[in-house]
C-alpha cells in the first residue's frame, strides 16, 4: 500500500536536516492564533516561539471589523499592541513583524476575520460603498502602520451564517476595490484569501473566475469535513473519499475540494491546500464499535491546552499517547489514522506525521502553490514528544520539497467480502514513530457541515481557518440565567470557550474576554444544551426555548444584536437593520428607542 512506502523516506527526511522555507519549495503558509498564548503551561505560545525560517509565509490571525466604525479593528490591543498606543501591552504585531529581520525572505499577513468573527458585519459592509472604503482604508493604514506586508481576508462564508445572497457579487466588488487599493503602492501589498472546503458553501460564496487575478493567494481550509456535530465518527480531514460515504459526504473530502476548485476556474499555481495540525474527537456510545462512522453521540474530552471539547491539537494528542492507553488505527481505506482510549470512549480522526507527507505530496504532484498549516501553535512546537520541534509542519515541507513525479494517492480502495484489514498501534508510541496532530479552531458553533477554518474551513474553524476566529465587539457584563462570566483579563478559567443556552433556541451566549457575547447557530441547527454546541434541528429538544420558523412572509424573528433583525419572504429569514441608532422591539414588530427595548436577550451595540 503506498501510505506505508511513504514510511522509509519519511523517517529519513525527519532524521535530516529540514530545508529552509524557500520559494522554490513552494509557499508554506503558516497561520498563528494569537489567543494561544494565553494558554496554560505547555500550550502558551507566543510569537517568541515563531521559527521564522519554519514557513515561506506567516499570517498572524485574527483582526476583526467593527460594526460601529465599519473599520478594521484589533480584536486583542492588550496583546497585540504596544504600551505606547491605546490598550497596549505585549506589542505581539510588532514583533511578530520584525520576524522579517531574521529572514528577509519571509512574507507576514495580517489576517482579519475569522469563525469567531462571523459573517452578518462583513455582509452589511460589503454591501454599502462608504462601509467599503472604511473598512478598506483603515485596514491599510492599520498593516502599513505595523509593516505587516499585506492581508489575509477570511471572511467565513459571504451568503452563509447570517449573509445574504448578494454577498457573492459584493464579495467580488469589495476586492476588486481593494485590490485598486493595494497596487498604488510599490511594491503592491500583498493580498490572499481563505475560503471555505464544503461545496454548499463553495457554490453560494464564491464566483470565482472574477477574482482569480485578483488575490496573489487563494487559501483552502480543507478540514473540518467532520466532527462532533455529527453523531457518527468519521475524519477531520479525509484525502479520499471514504468508501461507506454517501449523499453529500461524497464531497467531504481534500481531492474533491481541491478539483472542484479547479473546475471553477481556479488556477492550481495559485491553490494553497489546507493541512490540520489537530483532530476532531468523539465520545464513543460503547467501545463495542470502535471504527469509522461508529455510533458516538457527545464530543471527545477536551485537552489541557486548547480546553474544547471534540478539538485536540497535535500536541494534546501525542501528550495523550504518552500518557495513556490508547490505540492508534490505520484503515486500508483512510489515508489518515484515527485513535481511541478506553479510558475515556475518546474516538479522534487526526493527522501525523505519515499523513500529513502525504498530503503535501499531493500538493506538490497537482502543482499547486503549496500548503498551508492550521495552526503552527498546535504542533508539537515546544517539543515534548519527539526529538526536533515542529514534527508535523517539518514532515509536510519534506513531502512537498521532493520532487514531483506524479504519483497521486490511490482513493478506490474498498474491502473484501472478509473482514477489513487494520493496523493497529497501541500507544504510549516510541519519539521515533510518527504520531498524530492538533488545533486551534473552536467548537462546531454554526452549519454542521463544512465551511468553514481556517481551520478554517467548516464547522468550528477555521479553518482555518478556524480556535477562536475571534469575536464580537457587543457584550453583556454578565451572561443572564445567573450564568457568569469572570471579568479578570485575562481571565485563567472563562477567557474563551463556555457555552450558556439562549432563551431562543437558535442561539446561545459565549463567555469571552470575561463578558457574554450572544451567538448565532447556523441554518439548521439549534443550539443543544447536553452537548454544549449547535446541532442538526431534528436531534435538539425545544421544549425549554423558543422556536422562530419562517413559515410566514412578512412575519419578523429577532437577531443576536439589538439592532437588527430578520424579515420572513419565501420561507426564509433575511438579515435588516435598524436606521439611525434604533433596537429592534420583538413585542411590537418595529424599531424602537433603545430605552424602550429589554436589551437582556441582544447584543447592544
Amino acid at each position: 500500500m503506498r501510505l506505508l512506502s511513504l514510511l522509509p523516506l519519511l523517517v529519513a527526511g525527519l532524521t535530516s536536516v529540514v530545508l529552509a522555507a524557500d520559494a522554490d519549495s513552494g509557499k508554506v503558509v503558516c497561520y498563528f492564533g494569537s489567543w494561544a498564548v494565553w494558554r496554560p503551561n505547555d500550550g502558551k505560545f507566543d510569537v517568541d516561539d515563531i521559527d521564522p525560517f519554519l514557513c515561506t509565509h506567516l499570517i498572524f490571525g485574527f483582526a476583526g471589523l467593527s460594526n460601529e466604525t465599519w473599520q478594521i479593528e484589533v480584536l486583542d490591543p492588550w496583546n497585540e499592541l504596544c504600551p505606547d498606543e491605546e490598550g497596549g501591552n505585549n506589542c505581539a504585531y510588532d514583533r511578530f513583524v520584525a520576524l522579517k529581520e531574521v529572514n528577509p525572505s519571509l512574507t507576514v499577513l495580517l489576517a482579519v476575520g475569522g469563525w469567531r468573527e462571523g459573517s452578518v458585519d462583513y455582509s452589511v459592509m460589503a454591501d454599502d460603498a462608504q462601509k467599503r472604503k472604511l473598512f478598506i482604508d483603515s485596514t491599510i493604514a492599520l498593516i502599513r502602520k505595523h509593516g505587516f506586508d499585506g492581508l489575509d481576508l477570511d471572511w467565513e462564508y459571504p451568503a452563509s451564517r447570517g449573509g445574504i445572497p448578494e454577498d457573492k457579487e459584493n464579495f467580488v466588488t469589495l476586492i476588486q476595490e481593494m485590490r485598486q487599493e493595494f497596487d498604488k503602492f510599490s511594491p503592491p501589498l500583498f493580498m490572499s484569501t481563505a475560503m471555505a472546503a464544503g461545496k454548499p458553501v463553495i457554490d453560494a460564496a464564491y464566483d470565482i473566475k472574477p477574482l482569480v487575478d485578483l488575490f496573489d493567494s487563494f487559501h483552502i481550509m480543507n478540514y473540518d469535513y467532520h466532527g462532533a456535530w455529527e453523531t457518527h465518527t468519521h475524519h477531520n480531514s479525509p484525502l479520499c473519499g471514504y468508501y461507506l460515504d454517501s449523499g453529500i459526504e461524497l464531497y467531504y473530502n481534500v481531492i474533491f475540494t481541491i478539483n472542484y476548485y479547479m473546475e471553477l476556474g481556479l488556477p492550481r499555481e495559485k491553490i494553497v491546500m489546507g493541512i490540520p495540525t489537530y483532530g476532531r474527537c468523539w465520545t464513543l456510545d460503547s467501545l463495542d464499535d470502535t471504527g469509522m462512522l461508529a455510533p458516538a453521540h457527545a464530543p471527545g474530552p477536551a485537552g489541557p491546552y486548547i480546553k474544547i471539547p471534540g478539538t485536540l491539537g497535535f500536541n494534546e494528542i501525542c501528550k495523550r499517547f504518552h500518557e495513556m492507553d490508547c490505540t492508534v488505527v490505520r484503515d486500508p481505506a483512510l489515508h489518515e489514522p484515527y485513535f481511541y482510549c478506553p479510558s475515556d470512549k475518546i474516538w479522534c480522526g487526526f493527522d501525523d506525521a505519515v499523513s500529513v507527507f502525504e498530503k503535501a505530496r499531493y500538493a506538490k504532484n497537482m502543482g499547486l502553490a503549496g500548503f498551508l498549516v492550521w495552526t503552527i501553535d498546535t504542533d508539537d512546537f515546544r517539543p515534548r514528544c519527539y526529538d526536533q520541534p515542529f514534527h508535523l509542519v517539518k514532515s509536510m515541507k519534506e513531502g512537498f520539497s521532493l520532487p514531483a513525479d506524479n504519483n497521486l494517492p490511490n482513493c478506490s480502495y474498498t474491502p473484501s467480502t472478509t473482514a477489513l484489514p487494520t493496523t493497529t498501534t497501541t500507544t504510549p508510541l516510541p519519539t521515533t514513530t510518527l504520531p498524530p496532530t492538533t488545533t486551534t479552531t473552536p467548537l462546531p458553533t454554526t452549519i454542521p457541515s463544512p465551511n468553514h477554518h481556517h481551520n478554517n474551513t467548516g464547522a468550528y474553524h477555521h479553518h482555518h481557518h478556524s480556535f477562536p476566529d475571534h469575536y464580537s465587539h457587543s457584550y453583556h457584563d454578565s451572561c443572564p440565567n445567573n450564568y457568569r462570566c469572570s471579568n479578570h483579563y485575562p481571565s485563567p478559567n472563562h477567557y474563551f470557550g463556555f457555552f450558556f443556552p439562549h432563551k431562543d433556541c437558535n442561539k446561545y451566549w459565549e463567555c469571552i474576554n470575561g463578558q457574554a457575547i450572544l451567538q448565532l447557530c447556523g441554518p439548521g441547527t439549534l443550539f443543544d444544551e447536553d452537548l454544549m454546541l449547535c446541532n442538526w434541528e431534528n436531534q435538539v429538544d425545544t421544549s425549554d426555548c423558543t422556536l422562530w420558523i419562517c413559515e410566514v412572509d412578512n412575519t419578523y424573528l429577532p437577531h443576536a444584536d439589538c439592532d437588527k433583525y430578520y424579515r420572513c419572504y419565501s420561507g426564509s429569514p433575511h438579515l435588516e437593520q435598524c436606521p439611525n441608532g434604533l433596537y429592534w422591539n420583538q413585542s411590537l414588530s418595529l424599531c424602537d428607542m433603545p430605552s424602550n427595548v429589554d436589551t437582556s436577550n441582544c447584543n447592544p451595540v
